[in-house]
């Protein structure tokens, strides 16, 4: 080959790479503002979607384990406890995301992190999703290790790899996937428990006076609050609940109510159904610990194989199990999958100014989880969750008092949320202090190091310190560190007259695209317009602009 025509062959190379970078990025619009131009299913679909995800098996894993350990009371107590947790932080978050179209992480920056300190929490939303990955991982292998005598090693790849198709695609995909599967998977998981409980009331009983391994079942706070840290790392799930609900469309006076019914119920509202499974978890551990013994307890295909053993043929029970376990593996772990990847590609993007693309993340995601299993998490489920819990509930409880205390009670947080490099100081005090001191205490309680006594009381610890905190640094720093700059250098407004980003559409001379008026600012030094991603991969900083005080009225 020529040297001419190796040139030529390079420079194809790189504009097919740049071309296959904007059109991913469009595709799901990954680290970016989802413009209303994309957003086109109906609030309903988009919920759907959205709880789609909440078809994993963990919460039966999860409820099983806290109810053998501590007793019906203490697990129905601590379950309730988490739930209230979840739902109040949940519900500012899930509000933000729908109403401006941007992912947890976007509002993490601007809501008391700033541009580069929200890598932080990103990391920790990214640990989420390939744990949790691990976990249906692992409940899925052990479905196909009875249905189908698979050997878990084996188990563990086939349900690593078989997402890989399915989270290629983004939204569009996911979309279909939920909403087809939602109602088979309803009938396999509500069906035999309501068969139970008509055919054998007993089993309510043995179910609520079981007092588990560790205690008299006497209901007592230490047991509550060990079960409660346990739940409350599922608390991050909200990030994944809005990598969807960031696909709302406006709200408008027409569809307020429809608009409002699917934020809370696919927002905040997801931990009402897993609470629900987890108490489910302990009632279906219950009814079969005599049969299989405490360790298979936990296990979902051993719950349902029994429940389905209760009310159908014999050569049924099985291959039914096994369906609800896969299909509810998929529903999950492409939510997972699809996440991380996001949370991957944005921390590196944004510390690297360089986009690799998503599907090298979404590798990256289920390598990681791989190796969970194959070590044998699920094992060691509870510790790993109780370890996780005090990272996740100092991230969430900082970014929910932020947007509820800070932006509405005390004003020295900008209501409208920005994650525009430039737009933002690089590190917020505010949340990164609040968030730092919240894990280090609670995790440093959670392993012992103030005491037996204080041991389970970590995420109190965690919440209750992000929440004293935030505001706390809010007031001693004024609310300097918030925006770096109030005006972005365009004259057009931000906001419709509906209070809705706005769908004006501008180009953005870096990447010859057009994007809607929340995803681009001024680039001065050009005269031109630049969008988000062109800003964060801008490594020498030519289409930033400069820092300016803001005044004021602007932050508010």
């Amino acid at each position: 080959m020529s040297t001419t025509e190796s040139r030529h062959t390079t420079t194809d190379t790189t504009k097919t790479a740049a071309d296959q970078a904007v059109k991913e990025t469009l595709e799901d619009y990954t680290l970016r503002f989802a413009p209303r131009s994309y957003r086109r299913w109906t609030p309903m679909v988009v919920a759907t979607t959205a709880l789609g995800g909440i078809a994993y098996m963990a919460d039966f894993s999860i409820g099983a384990g806290i109810g053998l350990a501590h007793g019906t009371g203490n697990a129905l107590v601590a379950i309730t406890v988490a739930a209230v947790v979840i739902f109040i932080t949940g519900f500012p978050l899930a509000y933000y995301g729908a109403r401006y179209n941007i992912d947890l992480d976007l509002i993490t920056r601007g809501s008391g992190f700033g541009y580069y300190g929200s890598v932080l929490t990103s990391i920790i939303f990214a640990s989420f999703t390939f744990i949790f990955f691990a976990l249906e991982g692992s409940i899925m292998a052990q479905g196909l290790e009875l249905g189908l005598g698979l050997p878990l090693w084996l188990g563990y790849a086939v349900s690593t790899l078989m997402v890989i198709p399915l989270v290629v695609y983004g939204m569009k995909a996911l979309s279909k996937l939920q909403v087809w599967t939602t109602p088979i998977w309803l009938l396999l998981m509500v069906g035999p428990l309501v068969y139970l409980i008509a055919n054998d009331p007993g089993t309510v009983d043995r179910f609520l006076a079981y007092p588990g391994t560790t205690g008299d079942g006497a209901v007592n706070t230490a047991s509550v609050m060990l079960g409660a840290g346990v739940c409350l790392s599922l608390i991050a799930q909200i990030g994944e609940q809005i990598d969807y609900l960031r696909f709302m469309p406006p709200k408008t006076a027409a569809n307020k109510r429809s608009w409002w019914t699917a934020v809370v119920m696919a927002g905040p509202g997801w931990v009402v159904l897993g609470a629900l499974k987890q108490a489910i978890g302990v009632f279906l551990a219950v009814h079969i610990i005599a049969e299989v013994g405490p360790a298979a307890a936990p296990e979902p295909i051993q719950q349902f194989r029994s429940a389905f053993d209760a009310m159908m043929p014999g050569w049924l029970v099985v291959p039914l199990a096994v369906v609800l376990v896969v299909i509810s593996q998929i529903k999950i772990n492409v939510t997972n999958a699809y996440s991380g990847s996001l949370a991957w590609t944005n921390s590196f993007t944004r510390v690297t100014g360089h986009y690799p693309g998503r599907m090298i993340f979404v590798l990256v995601n289920l390598a990681f989880a791989l190796a969970l299993m194959e070590a044998d998490m699920f094992s060691f489920l509870g510790s790993i969750l109780g370890f996780y819990s005090n990272c996740a509930i100092a991230w969430v409880v900082t970014v929910a008092t932020d947007i509820g205390i800070n932006k509405y009670v005390l004003k020295l947080s900008p209501l409208q949320p920005e994650f525009r490099r430039g737009m933002l100081h690089a590190v917020n005090p505010v949340g990164v202090v609040a968030f730092v001191a919240a894990s280090g205490l609670s995790i440093a309680m959670y392993f012992h190091a103030l005491g037996d006594t204080l041991q389970p009381y970590s995420p109190v610890a965690a919440a209750v310190i992000a929440f004293a905190v935030t505001p706390l640094m809010a007031v001693v720093t004024k609310g300097r560190y918030y925006v770096r700059r109030a005006d972005d250098g365009i004259g057009e407004p931000l906001l419709d007259t509906d209070g809705n980003p706005s769908g004006v559409t501008l180009d953005c001379h870096v990447c010859r695209q057009s994007y809607e008026r929340p995803d681009v600012t001024a680039c001065v030094t050009h005269g031109a317009v630049v969008c988000s991603l062109c800003l964060s991969t801008d490594r020498g900083g030519d289409h930033v602009l400069p820092a300016a005080e803001p005044r004021a009225a602007d932050r508010h």
